[in-house]
């Protein structure tokens, strides 16, 4: 299988955090991709019309993309480690969505600085983006630290992503404040072998 990735992705990161968590990271071999939403660059526009990563190139069908997408089909060959069964499941898939909502707002923050011209950027916009994130982390902190606290799951890898990448490009937000519980949960996360291998270069 066919990787197409980028070190400094977090929805790659949560495929790669899985590869690791599962065993299977021998599996995958890693292709660089690189671009943005108004230049594709080297994304994998053949494999993913989307032009996102990540994306999968297998042996037995098509290219398939969306982190959410890859990390249940891989999860499924390494035989349904990280997604539980039962009740369970609705909350580990409920978390990973809002791990991803993070990450989609957090994303189009860093756009608007990087791609928009400085004349035509609206703070309100981005402000609205960041508000999102707050009441996620919120939602997180207050309503499903049980669920963090319990066995390995998608969920956890998720959240841990999303929170490191918010790190990464908004650190200057201070999203720990008011939320000592999820903060003290990061930290002990983080510590895991896969997390510190798949941080991105600084």
């Amino acid at each position: 299988m066919r990787l197409y990735h980028s070190p400094t992705s977090p929805y790659v990161r949560k495929v790669m955090v899985l590869l690791m968590e599962t065993g299977l990271e021998g599996s995958v071999t890693l292709v660089h991709a690189a671009g943005t939403p108004v230049d594709a660059g080297t994304m994998p526009v053949a494999q993913n019309p989307l032009g996102k990563i990540p994306a999968l190139e297998r042996a037995d069908g098509p290219a398939i993309y969306d982190s959410r997408v890859i990390c249940r089909y891989l999860d499924d060959r390494a035989g349904g480690k990280l997604y539980p069964t039962g009740p369970r499941l609705w909350e580990t898939l409920t978390l990973e969505a809002t791990a991803d909502g993070i990450l989609d707002a957090a994303i189009l923050m860093v756009y608007e600085a990087r791609l928009r011209p400085e004349d035509k950027r609206y703070a309100p916009w981005v402000d609205g983006q960041w508000a999102k994130i707050a009441r996620a982390l919120d939602a997180v902190n207050g309503r499903w630290m049980s669920h963090l606290a319990g066995p390995l799951d998608m969920g956890q890898v998720a959240v841990a992503c999303a929170l490191g990448y918010v790190d990464f490009r908004h650190a200057d937000r201070n999203w720990r404040l008011g939320r000592e519980a999820l903060a003290d949960w990061f930290a002990r996360f983080s510590e895991r072998d896969s997390m510190k291998a798949t941080m991105p270069p600084a």
